[in-house]
């Protein structure tokens, strides 16, 4: 893949396989820092491309084309609190409207499996809102660095994996208590 700064500066003249490039390397990091701030499918989408508009708009003019992670971080998060200030309240996706996997077999397995999803998100539900915006933001794919999530969360760049760790935790103690465990297939951290 080629460097972030090679990319930016071919998309700034113009070329469409760098302008694709940089989409397919940051969208998904885009993507996690609206869902993390917990915006409508609709609304987070609109961050979505929002950003990426505020890219191509200042794509000629980045002081360091190398961090347009952490600046496609910024802009998103920004976004995000530009919605929910126009929306006047959250709106947590549901839980039921969270897939269910697709690699399951057999009625059982499906059932079990959907009863496992609801409750380990019944479970998320319960964390504090900056806990789940940080692990929304590990599970993106491809995880974004801890200098973007610092950017996007805007938090020091130490207190990441501590803060992962605390966070798992309660997880794994939320789970516990609605009848989740290791035993059941469910795997947390």
């Amino acid at each position: 893949m080629a460097n972030v700064s090679a990319l930016v500066g071919a998309a700034a003249a113009g070329d469409q396989d760098a302008w694709n490039g940089l989409v397919a390397r940051f969208d998904a990091l885009v993507w996690a820092v609206a869902r993390a701030h917990r915006l409508s499918p609709a609304d987070a989408a609109d961050v979505v491309q929002t950003t990426w508009l505020r890219l191509v708009e200042h794509l000629d003019r980045l002081d360091d084309p190398e961090r347009v992670g952490a600046w496609l971080a910024t802009t998103a998060r920004r976004e995000s609190y530009k919605a929910l200030r126009q929306a006047g309240r959250q709106v947590p996706a549901p839980p039921d409207e969270i897939p269910a996997p697709v690699n399951t077999t057999g009625l059982d397995a499906r059932l079990l499996a959907s009863e496992r999803d609801r409750a380990l998100w019944q479970a998320f539900a319960g964390l504090d809102p900056d806990c789940q915006a940080l692990l929304r933001m590990l599970v993106a794919d491809p995880t974004p660095s801890y200098e973007e999530i610092s950017e996007a969360l805007d938090r020091p760049i130490g207190s990441i994996g501590p803060t992962r760790a605390r966070c798992l935790e309660k997880l794994r103690l939320r789970a516990a208590a609605g009848g989740l465990s290791r035993e059941a297939g469910t795997s947390i951290g």
